[in-house]
């Protein structure tokens, strides 16, 4: 019984001499070779040890005692008598763990863990194959469960790609709907003012051929309706005209009144001119013939005539459709889809404006844009250049502080003996979007606008409130058709 007891105190002295040179070895570089946590490397173990224990695994009493006293250890900490179960005199078995937990001493339970593996290992050498091939499943499991994302998202970016240009058509059929309903209406009150001296001028050109003065009553109708709509576009442009003197004016004379906005969209009015010819007051003379010239989105045929020489200026339509806009939360996917291409991020520095220029596609009926920024904010706003672009590759511009420029032109007007030589033909602009402060650091700003014709779209970034902040800009620019 003496025999029994040394040997058992030489195997708990060994037990707590060898924790503790082994417990020196840093637990996480351990945990990290297995390819696991330490924590579920640690389960993963018992585990192990309680399904293989007296089959695959055939440990002797020592070892058996050495591998409990280390769960009780990582557990329950060191031993304490509220934990530990009351021990007969007769419980050799109890009163074996009970020392060798006690032999354990303070070891932390980080340690502890680390020793049942290491134990455990060195003991059986089929536990090592058993934790490759959970490590390998688990990275399986993995490999699908990001593949599975993986085509979550595309299916969720197809989908929501597709709703928008849905989103897009619908927006389209609907203005274009507006747009007829609105010619009809004009159609309507041009033909009622006009109708009874139309008629006397068929029934006196054409007397008794009810046919051929119903398709004469149309050909008046149609000529006078595109002369009508005419006019309105020359008024239109003309007031836009005079608005952008003002602005500039204002601008030289450095006055802190705002300047107006043009007005992009009036409402025809519903009263006609009258027309350049009576058809009462000459009953023998021919009626004009009927203009072939329809109202195309560019304008009428003869603004040609009116453009200045060097300049492939085109005029605006009557009506401008407003842009959509809407918000969507995936910014860092968003991110991550743009920035493997140069041309789709812009360095914006600070007191700078980045300007992207758009131009119309021959194939496409409408614009759509997405951008967002990191950490700031950024001014943003959309305009409509009536010229024709050369072709159809979009340019980014990005004009730094202001100051040198304004510098550049004092010293170029006190040079100048013929002051106020300044170019003021510049193709007309519609404003779309003003420029407002977008926080499109927090979510993408999206936003598409249909076709008003020929012409270049204009993406105004502006950062010049920023004194100090630069920006970086993540953009998309595509149409539809």
């Amino acid at each position: 019984m003496a025999d029994a007891e040394q040997t058992l105190v030489n195997g708990v002295t060994n037990l707590s001499v060898n924790g503790n040179e082994k417990g020196k070895d840093s637990a996480e570089d351990f945990a990290k070779s297995w390819g696991f946590g330490l924590s579920e490397l640690y389960k993963l173990a018992i585990r192990f040890f309680k399904e293989k224990d007296g089959k695959a695994l055939k440990l002797k009493y020592q070892d058996k005692l050495r591998l409990v006293a280390y769960t009780k250890q990582a557990t329950f900490g060191k031993y304490r008598n509220d934990v530990s179960p009351e021990v007969g005199f007769l419980d050799v078995v109890g009163n074996d763990r009970r020392q060798a937990w006690q032999a354990l001493g303070d070891m932390s339970q980080t340690t502890a863990m680390v020793e049942f593996v290491k134990q455990l290992d060195a003991l059986c050498p089929l536990f090592r194959p058993f934790t490759e091939a959970h490590n390998a499943e688990k990275q399986e499991q993995q490999r699908k469960r990001q593949e599975e994302e993986d085509r979550l998202r595309r299916e969720a970016e197809e989908k929501e790609r597709r709703r928008l240009e849905e989103e897009a058509q619908r927006q389209q059929e609907l203005q274009k709907q507006k747009q007829l309903e609105q010619e009809m209406q004009i159609r309507a009150a041009l033909n009622q003012q006009t109708a009874v001296q139309f008629a006397q001028y068929a029934q006196q050109q054409c007397p008794n051929n009810k046919q051929q003065q119903e398709e004469l009553i149309r050909q008046l109708q149609e000529q006078h309706y595109q002369q009508y709509m005419q006019q309105v576009y020359q008024q239109q442009l003309l007031h836009q005209q005079q608005q952008y003197q003002q602005m500039q004016q204002q601008q030289q004379a450095s006055s802190t009144a705002p300047a107006p906005s043009p007005q992009t969209n009036p409402s025809p009015p519903m009263a006609s001119p009258t027309p350049t010819q009576q058809p009462g007051s000459q009953p023998t003379e021919a009626p004009p013939k009927p203009q072939g010239n329809s109202v195309i989105p560019n304008g009428p045929a003869e603004a040609t005539e009116k453009k200045p020489e060097g300049e492939d200026l085109i005029l605006p339509p009557a009506l401008l459709m407003p842009a959509s806009i809407w918000t969507r939360k995936d910014i860092q996917s968003f991110k991550d889809s743009v920035k493997h291409c140069q041309e789709n991020v812009i360095k914006i520095g600070s007191l700078a404006t980045a300007t992207v220029r758009v131009p119309t596609h021959e194939d496409g009926t409408c614009l759509f844009w997405e951008f967002a920024t990191d950490y700031y904010d950024i001014g943003f706003g959309v305009y409509f250049e009536w010229t024709i672009a050369p072709n159809t590759t979009v340019s980014v511009t990005v004009s730094e502080s202001s100051d040198e420029e304004e510098f550049d032109e004092e010293q170029d007007t006190k040079n100048d003996v013929e002051q106020g030589t300044k170019k003021e033909d510049r193709p007309p602009t519609d404003e779309i979007i003003p420029v407002y402060r977008r926080d499109c650091h927090e979510e993408v700003y999206c936003g598409s606008h249909a076709y008003p014709g020929q012409g270049v779209y204009l993406l105004k970034f502006d950062n010049s409130y920023s004194l100090w902040r630069s920006k970086t800009l993540y953009y998309r620019v595509y149409y539809s058709r």
